[in-house]
């Protein structure tokens, strides 16, 4: 009965666990990757992945898929550095851009809801579409000399209390999210959705309002993530977001979010953030090509999901 306990345990807290002996064995093996500054430098790097896997989480414990996040992080970015360099007062635009990525996310979860097309295929379409749309957009040229405003400077670059203002957006997200989904009506809808979609329907929940409520969530949050790129580089490159929802759908994985929808916690999708990271700024600091990343992560995303199949089953 006490393995039995341990077990659970460690398969509840598994990524966490995983977390720490990653840190522990880097640690060992680089001393450069243990310093203050590079913590919160990779944090920082990884509040973007962060934002986005925050709102993907929300759509897959609906038991979907958001394909489309890096195009519409490319798309609402350029819109933003666009109408900044035409004068467009920066509050305004980046309110402005992420209406924008909230719009485009309800368009996938009208084609989802009203077209009835499986998640995956709405989000591949709305992924090529608005990708194209933002390459004729800037005609396939970056977007630059933004001009300097503080506003624009410290959402991306500025810091508070020593700490990047990224990571402060990241963990107060975090904590909204994390409330929402164990707090509130609208995340036991959520959760009730994933689990089985017609026995929520049958219990009185709109399943066609949690639906377009998480994509909404994910087109926002994948904007917001864009703003902060902007920030960063000063400027919005057509390429940009490019494979950015692989990393984010890695870290829900990671997490230990069941890809059926219906089980997880965005605690978990923090640690898998914070993993995913992790793996990359210790390969970066090894020195470790980036080709061999790529199939580092794939490695990471085959285990996590093996790993949620085995839970699948023991239930």
């Amino acid at each position: 009965m006490q393995t039995s306990k341990i077990k659970g345990r460690i398969s509840e807290y598994g990524a966490q666990i995983a977390l720490v002996f990653l840190l522990i064995i880097v640690s060992i093996i680089s001393p450069e990757f243990r310093t203050i500054h590079n913590f919160l430098s990779m944090l920082q790097q990884s509040a973007v992945n962060g934002l986005i896997a925050f709102g993907m989480t929300f759509v897959i414990l609906t038991g979907g898929i958001d394909l489309s996040v890096g195009s519409i992080l490319c798309l609402t970015s350029l819109f933003c550095a666009g109408m900044i360099r035409s004068s467009v007062p920066v509050p305004l635009a980046m309110l402005i851009s992420l209406t924008a990525g909230l719009v485009f996310g309800l368009l996938n979860g009208l084609m989802v809801v009203k077209g009835k097309l499986q998640p995956f295929i709405a989000t591949l379409v709305s992924m090529t579409a608005f990708r194209g749309i933002a390459l004729i957009y800037c005609n396939g040229r970056p977007i630059s000399q933004l001009g300097d405003n503080k506003l624009l400077y410290a959402i991306g670059k500025g810091t508070f209390l020593g700490i990047p203002v990224p990571v402060w957006i990241l963990v107060v997200l975090f904590i909204v999210f994390l409330f929402t989904l164990q707090k509130t009506v609208l995340g036991r809808k959520i959760y009730a959705t994933g689990s089985n979609a017609k026995a929520a329907g049958l219990a009185g929940i709109k399943i066609s309002n949690v639906k377009y409520f998480v994509y909404g969530l994910s087109g926002a949050a994948a904007a917001l993530a864009g703003l902060i790129l902007v920030s960063r580089l000063s400027s919005a490159q057509p390429t940009m977001g490019t494979g950015y929802e692989l990393d984010a759908i890695a870290a829900v994985a990671v997490g230990g979010t069941s890809m059926n929808g219906g089980r997880g916690k965005i605690a978990g999708t923090l640690t898998g953030v914070i993993i995913i990271a992790a793996l990359n700024n210790s390969m970066n600091i090894i020195g470790i090509s980036s080709y061999y990343q790529q199939v580092v992560k794939a490695l990471v995303i085959l285990l996590a999901v093996l790993s949620d199949r085995k839970k699948q089953n023991n239930i």
